[in-house]
């Protein structure tokens, strides 16, 4: 076979393995962009993807004669010393999971060949003059191409993500969050989380012991950099062991699949289950902790209709709705600790603002010129910014009555409608595009609702206790995070 096209061959093989592990690992699973210590990964991934962007276009159709071959040996040598730095990277800053490293190796070893293959056939490439050389090999030449075109959009990606990420940094740290006077011993599930990952840097930065109760032990111990005390059973935590304060954020994401009878299973394992391992091992503890503080979420008030503008308070009722059940018995496992001493504070969570989470996602048809009123748009939207729960966690923590349920949500409420006005208005892009919502709830069934019907949600204890938000409204959220 012609070496010329096993390499392209090879080459195509190599845009299909790296779209999956862009699309899979960097953006789903592992979410780089919004990570602030990915920003060097990204930036090294933007180089790297613009060289594959040239490779793919460049040889997709053409053979390099002459000083042509020799520019495509230096890009060979760059693109492998990228790739050699982009390993020591990885390894410094992150635990990659197992495909992701599987996925790498293999990526690896089909780069060596394509690119052996191609230098193989420099030495007669050197012997022709000068010149770009029309080659074209068909669908395959189409599909290089197109590589071509995708990787470049993901090295624009990466690399306004790694300039958003640095401006970020120069911003300066935030705020430091003041838990207790007294160093605390905290217990922390959800802890790998978007909003975990927030509460234990800020403990610790605060002085606090933090234990992790995670599946994941390797990931968490990276993660914190070994500074947390990583288990992955409560059954290895001895009944003398003294926790000060459980904060309990796990629960598996309730928006994707649709709501069949094992997802929701699934979801009450997750949260309502976990919840009372918890309390089964405070009730055999010989040193009860004084707090527990659990997530819970607005869902817990079900769906608002549209043209209902009412506003919620921590004394509206539940619904028979399938969220609000889930949120009742997950808060409802949480409170049977009290029978144990324990005071129990509730977090109603809204959308949660942030690098991570659902805004970049909220984010992308906006920037890309899409935005607009989804269903109508007329449907209530209370949200928070990550950092703000985390304060107001503390909070929780420093009072000496807290309990029962709290709403964790901004004092500003606004439509779906306005919120992309505002989004599209800091983004620079026009907003008006409209969306129907017909398609998502054939796509989501009864979860579309958290998105087309929306809750209107005051936090109305929180106020009432003092608490001072540092993003009151939508465009300080929206600009912290731009």
């Amino acid at each position: 076979m012609n070496t010329h096209l096993l390499a392209l061959q090879l080459m195509a093989a190599q845009g299909c393995l790296g779209a999956f592990d862009t699309l899979y690992h960097h953006e789903l699973t592992e979410a780089l962009p919004q990570r602030a210590s990915a920003r060097l990964e990204l930036a090294i991934h933007s180089v790297r993807a613009l060289i594959y962007s040239v490779m793919f276009i460049g040889l997709s159709a053409w053979s390099w004669h002459g000083a042509w071959a020799l520019a495509l040996l230096a890009i060979f040598v760059v693109e492998i010393l990228l790739t050699l730095w982009d390993f020591v990277v990885e390894d410094r800053t992150r635990l990659l999971p197992a495909t992701e490293r599987v996925t790498h190796t293999v990526l690896a070893i089909n780069g060596g060949a394509f690119i052996t293959l191609l230098v193989l056939n420099t030495p007669p490439w050197l012997a022709e003059p000068t010149a770009l050389v029309w080659q074209p090999f068909g669908a395959l030449s189409v599909f290089l191409a197109l590589c071509g075109v995708g990787v470049a959009a993901s090295g624009v990606r990466d690399g306004l993500a790694a300039h958003r990420l640095g401006r970020a940094g120069l911003a300066g740290a935030p705020e430091p969050v003041r838990f207790n006077d007294a160093e605390q011993r905290v217990l922390v599930t959800g802890a790998t989380g978007f909003i975990g990952q927030k509460l234990v840097a800020a403990l610790l930065a605060d002085g606090h012991q933090v234990t992790v109760l995670t599946r994941r032990v390797k990931q968490a111990a990276w993660l914190f950099d070994g500074r947390v005390r990583c288990v992955d059973s409560m059954a290895q935590l001895p009944a003398r062991e003294r926790i000060d304060v459980i904060v309990n954020l796990a629960g598996a994401p309730v928006l994707g699949r649709r709501w069949t009878a094992a997802r929701q299973a699934l979801l009450r394992r997750s949260r309502s289950g976990l919840t009372q391992a918890l309390v089964v091992w405070i009730a055999r503890a010989e040193h009860k902790p004084r707090l527990l503080v659990s997530a819970s979420a607005i869902g817990y008030y079900g769906a608002q209709a549209r043209g209902d503008d009412s506003v919620l308070t921590e004394a509206s009722g539940p619904r028979a709705v399938f969220m609000s059940q889930l949120c009742s018995e997950w808060e409802a496992a949480a409170q049977t600790a009290t029978a144990h001493g324990v005071r129990v504070a509730c977090m109603r969570l809204g959308l949660v603002f942030g690098l991570q989470g659902s805004l970049p996602l909220m984010m992308l048809p906006i920037k890309l010129g899409l935005g607009g009123p989804l269903g109508g748009g007329r449907q209530w939207l209370s949200w928070i910014h990550v950092d703000d729960v985390v304060r107001g966690a503390a909070h929780l923590m420093r009072l000496d009555d807290a309990g029962g349920a709290y709403n964790f949500t901004a004092p500003e409420s606004l439509t779906q409608a306005r919120f992309s006005q505002i989004a599209a208005a800091l983004a620079g892009r026009p907003s008006g595009l409209p969306t129907p919502g017909w398609p998502m709830r054939l796509a989501l069934g009864e979860q579309a609702d958290l998105l087309l019907e929306g809750q209107r949600v005051a936090p109305a204890r929180l106020l009432a206790g003092g608490f001072a938000f540092r993003y009151p409204d939508v465009k300080s959220a929206l600009q912290s995070v731009a």
